[in-house]
């Protein structure tokens, strides 16, 4: 019998298992559910709220990775953060807008808005477009980001502006984990799953970056993402 729960992601990329941090949140988050899932490709129009990734539960659509979490949770009585206090959730909780509302834009940015990059990477998804329309088609989506960007904040900085913000949110994000293997001890929860998102998409080797160098100043950092990948997504080819 197939799985009533199928993950529509944009697919691996980038040297990773999922392209976005939100969707690799969300599977991670799956896996630690120990639920049975598909996974489909889709587009950001196919979903309600014009984002990925988003979730089908028996033709049930749930947008948002943080709203896929708390549908499984509610669905299927489970607990991602099991056995940790209030005061515990709330600073995981505080970790996670950390890493989804500070570093993720810097993923956006440096993936984006640093012309190499975009040719390197997402100027590619036009490719089996028309010719006629393949650099209308790459522009709009630079100026799609680009002004998602300005709101979030990271394109009203100078490049070097950006990692020294992202630079500062990598230190505290050490300091939460210090010598622990996991963010809130010995054992992974929800916001481990964000925090290995945001940290796989930093450090993947496609992009050359400053952040990305930045991040392997932070060998507890490095390992933590190592460690990660080596639990969730076994068979992918990581350095």
């Amino acid at each position: 019998m197939s799985s009533p729960l199928v993950l529509f992601c944009a697919g691996p990329g980038f040297g990773l298992p999922e392209i976005s941090p939100f969707a690799v949140k969300a599977e991670v988050q799956l896996k630690m559910a120990g639920l049975a899932y598909a996974k489909q490709q889709a587009t950001p129009d196919a979903s309600p709220k014009g984002q990925l990734p988003f979730l089908s539960d028996d033709g049930v659509l749930v947008a948002d990775s943080t709203f896929i979490r708390r549908h499984i949770e509610k669905t299927r009585k489970v607990d991602l953060d099991a056995g940790l206090d209030a005061r515990e959730r709330a600073w995981a909780w505080t970790l996670e807008r950390l890493l989804e509302n500070h570093l993720n834009p810097v993923i956006g940015y440096t993936r984006f808005l640093l012309p190499e990059n975009f040719a390197k990477g997402a100027a590619h998804w036009f490719d089996a477009a028309p010719e006629a329309v393949r650099d209308g088609l790459r522009q709009q989506l630079l100026e799609a980001v680009t002004a998602s960007m300005r709101a979030l904040g990271p394109a009203r900085h100078a490049p070097d502006e950006v990692v020294e913000l992202g630079d500062r949110s990598l230190d505290a994000l050490s300091q939460a984990l210090g010598d622990k293997p996991y963010l809130m001890g010995d054992r992974p929860v929800a916001v481990d799953a964000t925090a290995f998102g945001t940290m796989s998409g930093l450090l993947t080797p496609f992009f050359d970056t400053e952040i990305r160098r930045r991040a392997l100043r932070y060998p507890n950092l490095a390992g933590y993402a190592a460690r990660l990948m080596k639990r969730y997504y076994p068979d992918h080819p990581w350095s």
